[in-house]
Parts: structure tokens; sequence; C-alpha cells
């Protein structure tokens, strides 16, 4: 693989519980288990669900509109049975709404149809989950 395609975070301890991951153009997120405020790794893949299908439709409807409310929720069931920890019954739910007026109606008309190419072929995040794609693990010595 190219490194123009390839995409890396690396993750840090930070506390107990506690963990950054830090991307190659310097952001930042912190995230934990669950005992503060701070995201869990399973609210971040929500998130990033939601994020990567949110960004491909905006940018097909916003050229027309900017949308009064955009809002996105992904939900998901916990699911810990012989096949291990994971999510079930993953769903994205968009909430948007344009203004009145011609703009309005293009960027309305153009919504089913964006949220269903995101799904179907532009998120990189949800196409990954629902392909299977393998996780390799590897451990290597200090």
């Amino acid at each position: 693989m190219t490194s123009d395609l390839l995409r890396s975070v690396t993750v840090e301890r930070t506390g107990a519980g506690q963990f950054t991951a830090t991307n190659a153009r310097g952001g930042a997120v912190d995230f934990g288990t669950g005992s503060g405020a701070d995201f869990t790794p399973v609210e971040l893949l929500l998130a990033a669900i939601g994020g990567c299908t949110a960004a491909d439709v905006d940018a097909a409807t916003s050229r027309h509109a900017e949308p009064a409310t955009f809002r996105v929720t992904v939900t998901g069931n916990k699911v810990e049975d012989e096949l291990g920890n994971r999510l079930a019954d993953l769903e994205v739910t968009f909430t948007v709404e344009f203004p009145a007026g011609e703009s309005g109606d293009r960027a309305r008309v153009i919504l089913p149809r964006a949220v269903k190419t995101s799904h179907d072929r532009l998120c990189t995040v949800s196409r990954t989950i629902e392909a299977g794609t393998p996780v390799t693990t590897t451990v290597t010595d200090v």
C-alpha cells in the first residue's frame, strides 16, 4: 500500500483507563474506559460511522442550502455471545432541516440519495464494518 493511501493513528496510555489517539497531522482525541465523561472506544466507533456519512451528505446537500438543523444519531446494541463482544443492530438516523425556498427544496430532494450513496459506496467507516474487514494484531518488543 502506498503512503498516500495508508491511514494511521497512534494510541498512547495517559493514565489508568485514559488514552490519547494522535493522527499523522497532529490532531488528538482523548478517550477512556467509561469511568468519566470521555468517549469510550465504542462511542468513538459510533461517532466515526456518523461522522463519515455526515461529511458525505453535508458535502452533497450544503452546496444547495445551508441546513438549519443537521444531526446524525448512531445507535447499536452491545452483544456478548459466543462470537464475543460486538455491536449489533447498528442504525444511523439523519435529522436534517433546510430553509424554505428553491435552494432548500433542491437540498431536500438530494438528501435521501446522498444518504444512500454514502451508505452504499462512499463512507469508508461503515463500508469497512459491513464488509467484515479482518483486523490483525501484533506485539512488538520495546
